[in-house]
């Protein structure tokens, strides 16, 4: 199997630069969502992209590959931060997908998502980790009032050259299963319900990606939207 993907990213109304990335090769597909503010966050973000862009080789195991490549990532940005302190505090989130005929292996850190259109239902197949995550998991605050919390942008991992907490894991994949990978641009101003209504009516993934940033933007984006459709084909 290969990837059928399409990547939209903009900058939002907001922002007066990028500090996500993004990649979709034959076989994997990823985002990152820079931290740490101005270029920083651009340069971790592109810095994890480029060492994920090493697992789309049919030749070597996913997992494997995904764990190796997120250990260079942490370890390029610990060496950019030696090197320019004024970079101190730049990180990324990562959340991307390697496909191995039938089987989607995944690592996820932050709270760029990851989603599965599957028999016209979407599911959320990442966890944010996030504070306001915490929040709900405990019992808390609702999901509703998560995404409307003043802290909700407040996340408890990410790669910056530090010690950092990954999940790795797997999804059987079925005909006619899509994925979606975004940032936080995208998921914390467009309901899940609203991107299952795209998904379900809009069949090709540029066209689908498209329309998911048009309803950030329309919603106001004060943040980067980044959004990679894919069908395995």
């Amino acid at each position: 199997m290969t990837l059928n993907a399409a990547v939209v990213s903009d900058l939002g109304m907001l922002r007066p630069n990028n500090e996500d990335a993004a990649f979709a090769g034959s076989r994997v597909i990823a985002v990152a969502d820079g931290i740490g503010g101005g270029p920083a966050g651009e340069v971790a973000s592109q810095i994890v992209i480029r060492a994920i862009e090493a697992a789309d080789d049919p030749e070597i195991d996913p997992l494997p590959a995904l764990r190796r490549a997120v250990e260079t990532a942490n370890r390029l940005i610990k060496e950019a931060v030696e090197a320019d302190p004024a970079a101190e505090g730049m990180g990324t989130t990562l959340t991307a997908i390697v496909l191995a005929g039938a089987v989607a292996s995944m690592v996820h850190i932050g709270d760029s998502r990851a989603y599965l259109f599957r028999d016209s239902s979407l599911h959320q197949i990442t966890r944010d980790d996030t504070y306001v995550q915490n929040l709900v998991d405990d019992g808390l605050i609702t999901a509703d009032q998560a995404r409307h919390h003043p802290h909700k942008s407040v996340i408890t991992q990410s790669l910056q050259g530090r010690t950092f907490s990954a999940r790795y894991s797997t999804v059987a994949i079925s005909p006619g299963d899509v994925f979606l990978l975004c940032s936080d641009g995208l998921s914390d101003i467009v309901t899940d319900e609203a991107i299952e209504n795209v998904l379900r009516t809009v069949t090709d993934p540029h066209a689908a990606a498209e329309r998911l940033v048009k309803l950030a933007l329309q919603a106001g984006a004060p943040d980067n939207v980044t959004v990679i459709v894919t069908q395995p084909a």
